[in-house]
C-alpha cells in the first residue's frame, strides 16, 4: 500500500467528509439551488458549508483535502470555489482496493 492509499483512506475516515463525498454524488438533489450546473461544475464551497453547519475553514480545508487525493475537483469562477467528485478516482480507487489489497 503506497502513501496515497493511506491518504485516501485517512480523508474516508471521518465522517463529514464522507457526507461531502455522498452529497455530490447527487448534487442536483442535495443542493438544488445551484447558479451552475452542479454535475459539471459543482456545488459551491458556500452551499456545502451551509448544509454541514460547520465553519467556513473548517469546510475549505476538508475539502482541500478531498481534493489532495483526488477524490474532488474544484472550479473557480467569479468569488466561489466549485467542488465536483471525481468519479474516475473513485472507480480507479475501487478498482485497486479490489484487485491490489
Amino acid at each position: 500500500m503506497d502513501s496515497k492509499d493511506i491518504d485516501i483512506f485517512k480523508v474516508l475516515a471521518n465522517e463529514t467528509r464522507l457526507q461531502i463525498l455522498h452529497w455530490l454524488k447527487e448534487p442536483e438533489v442535495n443542493f438544488p439551488c445551484q447558479d451552475v450546473d452542479p454535475r459539471t461544475v459543482g456545488v459551491c464551497v458556500g452551499s456545502i458549508q451551509k448544509k454541514t453547519g460547520l465553519a467556513q475553514s473548517t469546510i475549505s480545508h476538508y475539502l482541500s483535502m478531498l481534493e489532495d487525493t483526488g477524490l474532488v475537483v474544484s472550479t473557480r469562477i467569479g468569488q466561489c470555489t466549485y467542488y465536483r467528485r471525481n468519479e474516475e478516482a473513485f472507480s480507479m480507487f475501487v478498482t485497486h482496493v479490489a484487485t491490489d489489497i
